[in-house]
């Protein structure tokens, strides 16, 4: 059985996890609500519950993709995670993520802060895995305040881990320092007005990736006006019917994991769960 699960409202169309679901390619919902490294706004530990909540308002037939959700849902609960130590709920999360592929469940995970996107790579293992990032920020820093394991580090420690390549997209804020090592390290990076302008191409850009993807979408990747309750708000980004049209570029691809980072909610009807709970069924249903 899976180690270190609560119970908490399921997703929306989900099923009850048992451990005697058939072996099959099947989704697992996967809660982690911690937000300790968390700098700016506090309450990423609200997020899985959040959009669980959230996806309620959803329709089980997808209008614009004319089809059904075709393969079984199932909501794991909520991780058992350790307030204030990082450390220990990577721990936890490497081990239940582990759990879960050798069921040959495809994790789909609510944050939560960003960190934790580093232990679920690590866990599914990341060579010859390319890693998509939807984000406002590179997240490419070897430290910050004297931390090497932090919501902005998150993508410099899964580089460490040698993936097939990095793609970010929608980014709008960075140090020179990131830009600088992404151009070194070719970790390729569009920019929300680059994207804005030619999500034609961008689309491509995605649907031409070839081998394993793991998916890692933090919220604010949305502009603020669309998605303003996150950890680290920042203008200028995308809406969400360019994001859903990126998320669409991944029919057909091989998908090895998805999660869903940042979302900072703490009411019902928060715009930010409501966009959160599409973008994750749009995946879903893809």
């Amino acid at each position: 059985m899976l180690l270190y699960m609560e119970d908490p409202l399921r997703f929306a169309f989900s099923k009850e996890f048992n451990d005697e679901i058939p072996k099959s390619e099947q989704y697992g919902i996967l809660g982690v609500p911690i937000d300790s490294t968390t700098t700016y706004l506090p309450g990423a530990r609200f997020g899985s519950n959040a959009i669980r909540e959230a996806s309620y308002n959803l329709e089980r037939y997808h209008l614009n993709l004319d089809k059904e959700l075709s393969k079984e849902l199932y909501d794991l609960g909520n991780m058992q995670v350790v307030h204030g130590n990082i450390q220990k709920t990577s721990h936890y999360l490497e081990s239940t993520i582990q759990e879960v592929k050798d069921l040959e469940i495809i994790p789909i995970t609510l944050g939560g802060e960003h960190s934790i996107s580093y232990s679920i790579v690590k866990a599914l293992g990341a060579q010859d895995v390319t890693v998509l990032h939807f984000d406002a920020h590179m997240d490419l820093l070897n430290a910050y305040q004297g931390e090497k394991y932090s919501h902005a580090t998150v993508m410099r420690r899964i580089y460490d881990l040698n993936p097939e390549g990095i793609i970010q997209v929608g980014i709008r804020s960075g140090t020179k320092d990131e830009s600088k090592f992404a151009q070194q390290a070719g970790v390729k990076y569009y920019t929300s007005s680059w994207v804005k302008e030619n999500l034609t191409e961008m689309e491509n850009v995605i649907s031409s990736i070839k081998g394993p993807v793991y998916v890692t979408v933090d919220i604010d990747v949305l502009d603020p006006a669309y998605a303003p309750s996150v950890s680290t708000p920042c203008t200028g980004g995308l809406n969400p019917l360019e994001l859903q049209r990126l998320i669409f570029s991944l029919q057909d691809k091989n998908v090895v994991g998805f999660d869903l980072m940042e979302v900072s909610s703490r009411c019902m009807g928060d715009i930010t769960s409501i966009n959160a709970a599409q973008v994750v069924y749009d995946f879903i249903c893809l």
